[in-house]
């Protein structure tokens, strides 16, 4: 089953300020919680994003399992959107769409992903018991670092 999760967060900053910080894969690490092991493998110093361009993490996405995960940027519409998809990891789908929005107050951002997990049945049973509260956690996670980071005034 084909899942959704959808987040907006309001920044106080302009939009190259945003687009800077979210286009490049190195702050993955920064906005992604320890306990994930996040590591980005990639030589993405100082590199934008574009299209086609493959990027791989290490991930420990449950129980300190350790997991390679392979994203391709398959769009890129600069400063105002890009979109990262699971070539190789731990899910069936994995389609993460990044917009941004500039508004009065600076830019407001919308995260879209759209996921399965693998396994049919069980897949969805992990989904229902662990899965979809880790991912929320994880957004969340994401959030206050945000907030941190762009919001305070």
């Amino acid at each position: 089953m084909v899942h959704t999760l959808k987040r907006t967060q309001q920044l106080h900053c302009d939009i190259s300020t945003a687009w800077k910080f979210f286009s490049a894969a190195k702050n993955l690490s920064e906005i992604t919680p320890d306990d994930m092991n996040f590591i980005v493998l990639t030589n993405v110093e100082n590199q934008e994003i574009y299209e086609g361009m493959l990027i791989d993490y290490y991930v420990s996405p449950l129980f300190g399992v350790k997991l390679k995960w392979q994203t391709e940027i398959t769009q890129v519409d600069k400063e105002k959107s890009f979109t990262d998809f699971q070539k190789k990891g731990p899910f069936k789908l994995w389609n993460h769409h990044h917009e941004f929005v500039p508004n009065a107050e600076g830019v407001l951002m919308t995260d879209i992903v759209t996921y399965e997990l693998p396994l049919g049945f069980l897949g969805e049973t992990a989904h229902k018991i662990m899965v979809k509260s880790k991912l929320e956690n994880i957004f969340n996670y994401r959030y206050k670092i945000l907030e941190t980071k762009f919001n305070q005034r």
